[in-house]
């Protein structure tokens, strides 16, 4: 579960979320009201700057569409965008509208009020069309797109109409966190991701049983002709409804702390990382339950790392149902996980192309010797250059399904160079597994383990088996 490659399209309004703390110790002589002594601040993205805060957190890309105006909030926000790696901003300029700016006053970490700057005056044609200009420099960049609709005037038939067609003519998936009831706004999305008191709204029915959820999903995607509704339902999970298929639920896991503020911004930028990586809607909305588990376990608005996620979905289902490829910095987080808790993480290497029983057996010795066993497989073009044109019989993908329904493999990682000697420093298992054909000079990385602590095993082989005699079998035949 990578999601470096992808870059989604946050279109929507943006939003400067400002929070001020002080502290309460006297009340005002001139009203009767508490007097708040400021001590510090915070700035950042919010509304639909939201979304992209959980995407990059998340590993991805995220490119910024919205109205910003010419005053100061509209300073310090495009300041604060310069500074997060991974946003490009690509917000619009108006002189027609302040910058939206909630600022909320917090003493004892207690919010006491919150004052919001906007304007309510409609979209004016301008704005709309600089909007759709924006949107056009920046489709053919991105896999997938959000609108983030807070209802503050961005999302307005003319930009709505114009980003569902251009997705549409790209093939690129549209996701929509709706505000207005009239689903008809949305007529062309992919997906709409209603809370349950949002669906609620918008059918006109019922939603406290499941049956009643689904049923007022399908009376929305029908009204908005989209493919999937995603309901989101607080402690009771989330709900998948698509076209032509049963309705999919899963539960939310219980926790101590429950503060849902922000989790449908990481909802919705989960699910459209996900399909815009290769996901399924299942798939993703798996993910996507996961990553909302993290942040409504924080107080506050919050977002959630990769890291947090992968450990969620452990928490959550359990290690059958993992991701089978991870990338290098989750499997180094899982690593140190796993270390922290007394376990010996073990590491072994190789192409693994056509598993037989010779591999089996030095898998099994492998997780004989650690309590958590990673294996490392090189990508297609590293066995191509070791192996010649020809290999790999099974492309990666195939092969880490294969490697990761191994009893003995606990996690699975890739390499592209020709050794594995950067995964494992990266990494730092405790026991370095290789076949006993290597001498122990011969072993890549065995000076780094044995040199950190850790232990070198050289497993016995089975006599008889290899991919390459297989191969020939199979030509032979």
């Amino acid at each position: 579960m990578d999601f470096s490659s992808v870059s989604v399209l946050c279109l929507g309004d943006v939003m400067l979320d400002r929070f001020l703390y002080g502290s309460m110790e006297r009340i005002s002589p001139e009203a009767p009201v508490p007097v708040l002594l400021l001590e510090s601040r915070r700035e950042m993205p919010g509304g639909a700057g939201n979304v992209a805060n959980n995407i990059i957190s998340l590993g991805g890309r995220a490119i910024l569409v919205g109205l910003v105006g010419q005053d100061d909030a509209g300073a310090v926000l495009r300041n604060a965008l310069v500074h997060q790696a991974g946003v490009v901003d690509a917000t619009v300029c108006s002189a027609m509208r302040p910058t939206i700016c909630k600022t909320r006053f917090i003493a004892v970490n207690q919010q006491v009020v919150r004052a919001d700057e906007e304007s309510r005056s409609p979209l004016q044609p301008e704005e709309a069309e600089a909007l759709c200009r924006a949107i056009d420099a920046q489709i053919e960049r991105v896999q997938a797109v959000v609108v983030s609709d807070y209802g503050k005037g961005v999302c307005n038939p003319t930009v709505l109409t114009h980003i569902f067609a251009v997705a549409r003519a790209r093939g690129v998936p549209v996701f929509v966190d709706p505000k207005t009831a009239d689903y008809t706004q949305y007529r062309g999305a992919t997906c709409i991701t209603p809370n349950a008191k949002e669906l609620a709204l918008a059918s006109g029915m019922p939603v406290g049983t499941e049956a009643q959820a689904e049923l007022a999903a399908r009376a929305v995607m029908a009204q908005a002709d989209a493919t999937a509704i995603l309901a989101t339902r607080s402690e009771k999970g989330m709900m998948l409804v698509r076209q032509d298929a049963p309705a999919l639920s899963v539960p939310a896991r219980a926790r101590e702390v429950f503060d849902v503020s922000g989790a449908g911004d990481t909802v919705i930028a989960t699910m459209a990382l996900g399909v815009g990586s290769g996901m399924s809607f299942e798939q993703a909305m798996r993910v996507a339950n996961a990553a909302a588990g993290v942040v409504v376990g924080k107080l506050g608005t919050a977002t959630a790392d990769i890291q947090e996620v992968l450990h969620e979905l452990e928490e959550q289902s359990g290690p059958d149902d993992m991701p089978h490829l991870l990338p290098l910095s989750a499997a180094c987080a899982q690593v140190r996980r796993w270390q922290a808790q007394g376990l010996k993480v073990g590491f072994t290497n190789g192409c693994f192309d056509i598993i037989h029983p010779g591999h089996v057996g030095l898998l099994a010795e492998a997780r004989a010797a650690c309590d958590r066993l990673v294996v490392a497989l090189n990508t297609d073009a590293s066995v191509s250059r070791l192996k010649g044109p020809m290999r790999p019989v099974n492309d990666l993908e195939s092969r880490a399904r294969v490697m990761a329904a191994i009893r003995y493999v606990d996690a699975v990682v890739s390499f592209d160079e020709d050794t594995p000697l950067e995964t494992i420093r990266a990494l730092m298992p405790d026991v370095l597994i290789k076949g006993a054909d290597y001498k122990p000079e011969q072993v890549v990385g065995a000076d780094l383990v044995m040199g950190n602590g850790g232990r070198l095993v050289l497993a016995n082989l089975a006599q008889g088996h290899s991919t390459t005699a297989t191969i020939g079998r199979i030509q032979a035949s």
